[in-house]
């Protein structure tokens, strides 16, 4: 696999923590600056890019009706894998 086919890129997050403690996505901003709504998160749960590296907490979401993984890493910061 070309190192370069699965990138990791860190963005800077909206989210809110819920009354009940989970911590929950809102939007990111891409790096040309561009903001991506979150629709909807549909799954949550501790997992590693395998494509690009990293472990942490892995949220798939709908951004602009398409299906996506963002990632919370351990060390407190946030990336998309672009593929």
């Amino acid at each position: 696999m070309d190192l370069m086919e699965h990138s990791k890129v860190y963005v800077n997050v909206m989210a809110e923590f819920t009354k009940d403690g989970r911590l929950l996505p809102k939007s990111f901003i891409w790096k040309d600056g561009h903001i991506y709504e979150i629709q909807k998160v549909t799954d949550i749960r501790r997992a590693a890019s395998l494509k690009a590296g990293g472990v942490g907490i892995r949220y798939t979401c709908i951004v602009d009706g398409q299906g996506s993984h963002l990632y919370y890493e351990d060390n407190n910061l946030w990336f998309v894998v672009l593929t």
